[in-house]
């Protein structure tokens, strides 16, 4: 492959939301089998464009997919030395010179599918398309998703996928990334309660969050346990009512707002969770030196 195809093969991870690793030779000192600002790309089984080729390739790869079974991996600088006193797993590189490289984990952006584009969906599809994310909208009615009303996320950040399912909305679930956040609010009442009991026979979805009163939820849980024949640590799962409890406004914006805060929050803390202490650095020195 040429040099450049590190491009396209990071746009093609993401469209299948596949995890990989940019590596680019980021400084380089004295000799070295290439200059500073190459790059290649890394996935769990292939390798696009090159940094040289050589003990330092090979073990910047072996990092690189260290770091893609790492949960929630962050960048890196690795300091590598080009010397024949360097010995190393994979061999000796004796150009003389020494590199920094920059390793960055390509993540698998969060995944949101919205069950229900009326007046709340509408509006939380808005706000969410700002957003790197999959953002999957989904409902039974052709007119709510015709190309006049979708048009408004036509300069979305996320990548935008519209399923319109007249029949049965639930099979869309199959068709879902796993760890996708799903948000269950439809029209129809019915379809809220099948796709609550189609979600609980799934158990590869980060979140399930329902719109509606505690009545509605009573109702549901009910039908959940007597007719679905889920238990109750199962049900649990739902979410209900979704967004912040501070935020008590009834119109669909705000409402809207409300649900988009509280699930961009749960995204904040999932990264927060995996930086490092403050202070802390990031760099490590390969062995080779």
């Amino acid at each position: 492959m040429s040099d450049s195809s590190w491009i396209g093969a990071a746009a093609l991870l993401r469209d299948r939301r596949e995890p990989g690793v940019l590596v680019t030779l980021a400084k380089v000192r004295g000799h070295a089998p290439r200059l500073a600002g190459a790059k290649m790309v890394v996935s769990a089984d292939r390798l696009w464009g090159s940094i040289g080729g050589g003990s330092l390739e090979a073990a910047m790869v072996e990092r690189a997919r260290a770091l893609i079974g790492m949960a929630e991996a962050q960048p890196e600088l690795v300091e590598f030395s080009l010397s024949d006193r360097a010995v190393g797993d994979h061999g000796v590189q004796c150009c003389g010179g020494a590199a920094t490289v920059l390793v960055e984990p390509l993540a698998v952006p969060p995944a949101v599918a919205v069950f229900g584009f009326g007046h709340v969906g509408f509006e939380l599809a808005r706000i969410l398309a700002r957003h790197d994310l999959d953002l999957h909208v989904i409902d039974s009615r052709a007119e709510q998703l015709d190309r006049k009303r979708l048009a408004v996320l036509d300069d979305a950040l996320a990548r935008i996928h519209a399923h319109h399912a007249p029949i049965l909305p639930e099979t869309v679930l199959d068709q879902l990334p796993d760890d996708c956040h799903i948000l269950i609010m439809t029209h129809d009442h019915a379809e809220d309660a099948a796709l609550c009991d189609a979600v609980l026979r799934r158990d590869r979805f980060s979140s399930v969050g329902l719109i509606g009163s505690s009545a509605k939820w009573a109702r549901f849980r009910k039908l959940l346990v007597e007719e679905g024949g889920h238990t109750e640590a199962s049900i649990s799962r739902i979410t209900t009512p979704v967004g912040l409890a501070d935020i008590t406004g009834k119109e669909p914006a705000t409402i809207a707002l409300s649900i988009a805060a509280d699930l961009v929050r749960v995204f904040e803390r999932r990264t927060a969770a995996a930086l490092p202490p403050r202070g802390a650095t990031r760099g490590i020195t390969a062995q080779h030196q």
